[in-house]
């Protein structure tokens, strides 16, 4: 993208400004130069959204099923033809690669094929009435207005994986996404106005969060909300939603445990994947590596080595780069905060450890390392969300699964064994909603079911292809009178 560009929102079927006519300034991480204002939305922004979304979602609803299939198709189908455009907007605007903006792209597409796939495969059942004269039929019905707030990190994907099964399954939809990715935000709901919906049946306000997806959680128009971001934000949404459907899916702290019997070179390998994919901005990165003493020297000695070989930060449109900035800077000084923090309390600092100097934005991070990290350190207790692999040494599996399932966490973990039934033992005891056997943290499949386990703090219902669309819709029951 060149130049900066004054964006606007959509709503009702139109690109519109503010009622407060105030615009945000929207910065790249990774140049620091202006890519444009975007419009600082209102509470009245979001009601007039809401009441757009209200009147279309009737009609949208009652289309048959393969008519909004083809929707979702014809999305798709423009986001190929844009994708290029996408890619380098989400670069500049988040700060990724170019090549990870690039897979990030691909998977925006297969989202709306997935939704696409699905719409017709959402089914009903007839069970048996207590009268032989009636029948009953069951059957799945959308909710009507669907909320949508998502963060910063994947851009494109995130609130994709959201919107995409709620618009197939019936529902009209409002999207809040995060302000520092705003112009991606403009870019996907380009796509999606570009298609032809029907006014009202998308619409996306950009604005504050504690204002514009404050309102839109808090509105009697929406019928379910769906959120992806972090835990404090998000118990914020669940209890002005009280009441609505929800699907939430928020943080963790991606536990990695290595235990002495696993190929080393493919931990270290998929370590390397868990800690520095996206600059470690990710609710599935490995932000704990728990290592079994016997192999931890050897295990630390491998990360360094492949480190130097493979990490490398630096201009996310460069082809060597490996590793952009960091999106913003309370997310670089949270980084900051958890490094110093763990010095302080006692870790050895074997890699980084501090902004990366020499580059356009104060937010390039040196991929940092650090030994030694015990319970009471707040990188082990909280979410990092930065490109930094503590390490903290383990006697056996019980320990580790011990203290993963005393933390608050219950998003996702890795382990790594040459013992496949011990994974599968250790992954059944974890009280996580997702757990990777000889994988990276971040292996991610699109199309399966991904969120926190009931009593964590991760989350609430399941986000992956067809899953959100249980949270999206509701069933009916219908009792028809044969007259007999």
């Amino acid at each position: 993208m060149s130049g900066a560009a004054e964006h606007r929102m959509y709503v009702a079927g139109r690109w519109t400004e503010s009622v407060s006519g105030a615009r945000m300034e929207a910065r790249s991480p990774a140049t620091g130069e202006l890519l444009g204002t975007v419009p600082e939305g209102t509470r009245e922004d979001v009601r007039r959204a809401v009441a757009a979304a209200g009147e279309a979602a009737p009609g949208w609803g009652a289309l048959p099923a393969f008519e909004r299939a083809a929707a979702m198709d014809r999305v798709a189908g423009l986001i190929e033809e844009r994708r290029e455009e996408l890619s380098r907007t989400l670069v500049m605007d988040q700060g990724k690669t170019l090549a990870e903006a690039r897979e990030e792209v691909e998977e925006l597409v297969l989202y709306f094929r997935m939704a696409a796939a699905d719409a017709p495969r959402i089914e009903g059942t007839m069970p048996p009435s207590v009268d032989a004269g009636k029948r009953v039929l069951v059957y799945r019905v959308p909710r009507g207005v669907v909320g949508v707030i998502s963060p910063w990190n994947w851009p494109y994907t995130m609130p994709a994986e959201l919107i995409a099964p709620a618009l197939a399954c019936g529902n009209a939809v409002v999207w809040v996404p995060a302000p520092t990715t705003s112009v991606c935000a403009v870019a996907l709901a380009g796509c999606l106005a570009d298609t032809g919906l029907p006014a009202g049946v998308f619409n996306m306000v950009t604005g504050p969060g504690p204002v514009v997806g404050d309102e839109l959680a808090a509105n009697p128009g929406t019928h379910a909300v769906g959120f992806i971001g972090s835990i404090e934000t998000g118990r914020k949404v669940a209890s002005r939603a009280a009441g609505k459907a929800l699907l939430l899916e928020m943080g963790g702290n991606g536990p990695v445990v290595i235990l002495e019997d696993a190929d080393l070179d493919a931990a270290v390998r998929a370590s390397i994947s868990s800690a520095f994919m996206c600059a470690g901005q990710s609710c599935t990165a490995g932000e704990l590596f728990m290592v079994q003493e016997g192999v931890r020297d050897a295990f630390l000695e491998r990360l360094l080595e492949e480190m130097e070989r493979f990490v490398r930060l630096g201009d996310p449109f460069a082809p060597e780069t490996t590793m952009g900035p960091l999106n913003n800077e309370p997310t670089a000084e949270k980084v900051d905060r958890h490094v110093k923090d763990a010095l302080g309390r006692g870790a050895r600092l074997l890699a980084g450890g501090s902004r990366a100097r020499g580059f356009p934005t104060d937010l390039y991070y040196e991929p940092t390392v650090l030994d030694g990290v015990t319970p009471e350190m707040l990188i082990f207790k909280e979410e990092t969300f930065g490109p930094v692999v503590p390490v903290v040494g383990i006697r056996d599996e019980s320990e580790a699964l011990a203290a993963v399932n005393a933390s608050p966490y219950g998003l996702l973990s890795a382990v790594f064994t040459g013992d496949l039934e011990r994974g599968l033992r250790f992954a059944e005891a974890v009280r996580t909603g997702w757990v990777n056997v000889n994988a990276s943290s971040n292996h991610w499949e699109s199309h399966l079911p991904f969120g926190g386990r009931s009593g964590s703090s991760s989350g609430l219902g399941r986000v992956g292809g067809r899953y959100p669309m249980e949270a999206f819709t509701e069933p009916k029951t219908v009792i028809l009178d044969l007259g007999r």
